[in-house]
């Protein structure tokens, strides 16, 4: 008997569908030029874990819940006396996602994230960065089913990088696009 793999929607939607339409669309000479997604990374800045260390522990918790990998502390790169920051301090929490993982969490930040945003009506297309990479604000993690509401320390933030192999903004934007990313227009 053959071994059954899982393989998420997205990843299957790309491989049946995108990738040839991608392909047409800018006329690559190999299927091997056309863009696809590289990692995801999710990431939280907690100014207030300077004073308390329970809302990074918190935030690291919740980071893991969302994602569904394990968070990493993050520390501070240099000393910033007016914020009573000191290098090496405990200040946020990240992911890198690939793989499966990515797939899954693209799947869920479009289809069920982004709709439950208060007065949603789009991401805001210019977060390209010139390279291919698209990145976007979120302003609280509650709209992520996986966080119960009432266990929640603080209402936070996050970063989310999607990390294409586009060579420019137009190719990214029209992958992101076609697997269901939804620009304001």
């Amino acid at each position: 008997m053959a071994k059954q793999t899982y393989e998420p929607r997205i990843k299957k939607l790309y491989r049946e569908k995108v990738a040839q339409e991608l392909f047409q669309e800018f006329g690559y000479k190999s299927p091997m030029q056309v863009p696809k997604l590289e990692k995801i990374v999710v990431s939280v800045g907690i100014g207030e874990a300077i004073t308390n260390k329970k809302l990074l522990d918190s935030a690291v918790s919740e980071l893991t819940q969302i994602t569904g990998q394990k968070a990493i502390k993050t520390k501070a790169r240099k000393s910033i006396a007016n914020f009573k920051v000191r290098k090496g301090q405990e200040i946020g929490a990240k992911v890198t996602l690939r793989g499966n993982y990515m797939y899954e969490f693209f799947d869920r930040l479009v289809n069920v994230a982004l709709p439950r945003v208060k007065d949603f009506r789009g991401v805001n297309p210019n977060g390209f960065d010139g390279h291919g990479n698209f990145s976007l604000g979120i302003t609280e993690q509650i709209i992520f089913p996986e966080i119960d509401y009432d266990t929640i320390e603080q209402v936070s933030g996050m970063n989310v990088t999607i990390v294409t192999t586009a060579k420019n903004d137009m190719e990214a934007k029209s992958l992101l696009a076609k697997l269901g990313m939804p620009f304001r227009k």
